[in-house]
């Protein structure tokens, strides 16, 4: 049985002067989903957050929440938390007190107020902490108590507008984990937003890749990772090979292209694509190319020579020139140390299958 819708956006647009800064847009956000809208600068989705919140009014469209139209209703009758980029804790009150802020707006009663902010302090590992200030804590822990200020009085969604923009990269890694725990232990829809793609494919349930403000592509990340609609969708999320092709043939699912000069490169085509279309493009991720070892084959095999390598870590990223001068880039876990025949000067067979060959119109 599918979740109860909690959010619906039909048809919302937003202008300032003659620019769209949200063109017009549909989404649906399902009971306890974790929804990440992702996308560069001015892709429409820190201005679609703010008008989810009712801090921005919309230009046509509306708002639905819990199936009741929201359109135009304040920003306290939404029920929705915020959490930003730079805490908003108040730096003169306690961390109870700061906790406790929301709580007597809404008027709730003093010994309701110790139970809950006893209770969320619990859930986010920080139940030292009432009687310290913010500056007394670190950028993870003051991270922790805006997510307590926002869960604690129970608001039927959390909106995030790049909440772990301002930490460091371990930081920030140990705060997704914090962050996706909370939203399994709540049970919170969290509309989420980030320019950092790993940050959204290791968080979100969906994905919502936005661009020049419009959707461009949703779906899990699975989706967007393995079976991106546009060049942008492959190019933004994740590393990826991407180069153009003319179309030679097409029989069923298999596409035949001619790329690299002459060479020709088989694909599966998950997506109609028309036998005129000779301007397409195709992906391979690096992680799908492998060099051959001797013997061994696949769909499409091309000599290369290695002209870089670079260990990050668990992965060895290994650039490779065909013999037209076209560079590609794989990338294999680090194993063991660097074997003398993969490295830069080395002459190599490098392979992938055809289900690999993603094509993307032009």
């Amino acid at each position: 049985m599918s979740k109860p819708i909690k959010l619906r956006v039909e048809g919302v647009s937003k202008r300032y002067g003659a620019a769209y800064a949200l063109k017009e847009t549909s989404l649906i956000v399902y009971e306890g989903e974790f929804l990440t809208l992702l996308g560069p600068s001015g892709s429409g989705k820190t201005t679609l957050l703010s008008i989810l919140s009712g801090l921005s009014i919309v230009d046509s469209g509306e708002i639905w929440i819990d199936e009741k139209v929201a359109t135009h209703t304040s920003v306290h009758e939404r029920g929705i938390g915020m959490v930003f980029q730079n805490y908003a804790l108040f730096p003169h009150l306690t961390i109870y007190e700061n906790i406790a802020f929301p709580l007597r707006m809404r008027k709730i009663s003093e010994k309701e107020i110790s139970r809950k902010v006893g209770e969320v302090l619990e859930v986010v590992r920080l139940p030292q902490v009432p009687n310290r200030f913010p500056k007394e804590l670190s950028g993870g822990q003051q991270q922790r108590i805006a997510l307590a200020r926002c869960a604690v009085y129970e608001p039927t969604i959390i909106l995030m507008d790049e909440p772990l923009g301002a930490l460091d990269k371990k930081l920030r890694d140990d705060m997704q984990l914090e962050i996706k725990r909370l939203h399994v232990e709540l049970g919170t829809t969290i509309v989420y937003v980030t320019h950092d793609q790993e940050e959204a494919m290791s968080m979100s349930d969906r994905i919502c890749l936005m661009r020049d403000g419009a959707i461009e592509q949703l779906g899990m990340p699975d989706d967007l990772h393995f079976r991106p609609v546009s060049r942008f969708a492959a190019d933004f999320l994740g590393a990826s090979n991407i180069f153009p092709a003319d179309v030679l043939s097409i029989a069923g699912e298999r596409i035949e292209l001619r790329a690299f000069g002459k060479a020709r490169v088989i694909g599966a085509a998950e997506r109609p694509v028309e036998f005129n279309s000779h301007l397409v493009a195709f992906m391979i991720r690096p992680e799908h190319i492998r060099i051959l070892e001797d013997g061994e084959t696949a769909n499409n095999v091309f000599s290369a020579m290695v002209t870089r390598t670079i260990m990050n870590g668990s992965i060895t990223r290994h650039y490779v020139a065909l013999e037209n001068g076209t560079e590609l880039v794989t990338a294999e876990f680090t194993l063991a140390p660097m074997r003398s025949d993969r490295r830069v000067g080395r002459n190599v067979r490098i392979g992938w299958s055809a289900e690999h060959t993603i094509v993307l119109p032009h």
